[in-house]
């Protein structure tokens, strides 16, 4: 039962990052009505930001590693906020109300421009940040086994906490949820009534790029280090758990997000894990198809 108890603790902070950024891809797709390619690469850029641009200050600016990894933060944010920014002025606006395989192909091509911008900038080599708050709690114990979690486990697991209920409760009560759901259901209808449709829009991927930055600095600081090819592997798995789960309600797709990533965390524990990216993969095509399938039938009768 420890063991059981360990592994259900590991799958709070993976779940925790496939959370957020299952709620920040609905956000954006519930908007955009099309499928986001470059929205894992923006995950992966964000966190690889952070790492070479703490590495830069630590080396080259002889900051400390707190005020380092600072710099780094907020350099990730801003280029998640002007990539963001760039991107729904010049591509998501312009072929919103084009053929979906625009967008699917168009954000393709920026997940490839991301992922090699990234590993030029870091000259093909992986730079690690060192550990930092690394110091295990204990939550239960025996005589041979401990069930810990670090405290930056706990640390990213609470903040991506409370930034899903924050924004959550701002979806449901402020006056830009309200104009969200307006705009995610009838656009026209929307403009008729007043509301700022592109506005709206821009706001809205811009939200959602910050909190694939959030996601993308807490995996670096976690892990120390983000591949250049991790956001393909991440996003494919963002896709696939919010098409389950619909774009609907962000909150809805978050919930859903944290199960997965509870359920990778367990079969990494009891089953080979060379094996766990491909078995989550055909879950997640079975549930899809099966869910697909019983739309199709209610839609029909």
């Amino acid at each position: 039962m420890l063991y059981f108890f360990q592994q259900v603790l590991n799958g709070l902070h993976s779940g925790a990052l496939y959370a957020l950024l299952a709620f920040g891809y609905v956000l954006t797709n519930g908007i955009l009505h099309r499928t986001n390619l470059a929205y894992g690469a923006l995950f992966a850029f964000c966190g690889q930001t952070m790492i070479l641009t703490a590495a830069f200050g630590y080396q080259a600016l002889w900051l400390t590693l707190f005020a380092a990894v600072a710099l780094g933060i907020v350099a990730a944010f801003l280029y998640a906020a002007l990539i963001c920014h760039v991107l729904s002025r010049n591509i998501f606006e312009p072929l919103a109300d084009r053929t979906p395989n625009a967008i699917v192909v168009t954000t393709l091509g920026i997940l490839l421009l991301l992922s090699e911008a990234s590993r030029i900038a870091a000259d093909t080599h992986d730079l690690w940040l060192p550990p930092m708050l690394a110091e295990p709690v204990v939550f239960a114990r025996d005589a041979r086994f401990k069930v810990t979690l670090t405290l930056i486990q706990l640390l990213d697991s609470a903040v991506v906490a409370a930034t899903i209920a924050l924004a959550a409760w701002a979806l449901a009560r402020s006056s830009f949820g309200r104009r969200w759901r307006a705009v995610s259901d009838d656009p026209k209808a929307a403009a008729m009534c007043g509301v700022d449709v592109r506005a709206m829009f821009r706001h809205t991927v811009v939200a959602g790029g910050l909190c694939a930055a959030l996601a993308g600095v807490l995996a670096g600081l976690y892990y120390g280090n983000i591949s250049f090819g991790s956001g393909l592997v991440y996003g494919l798995k963002i896709l696939f758990v919010t098409a389950v789960g619909g774009y609907l309600s962000p909150l809805r797709a978050a919930l859903g997000a944290a199960v997965f990533g509870m359920a990778e965390s367990l079969w990494a524990g009891y089953f080979p894990v060379e094996w766990r990216d491909a078995w989550m993969y055909l879950f997640l095509v079975a549930t899809l198809v099966l869910i697909g399938a019983g739309r199709d039938q209610g839609k029909i009768a």
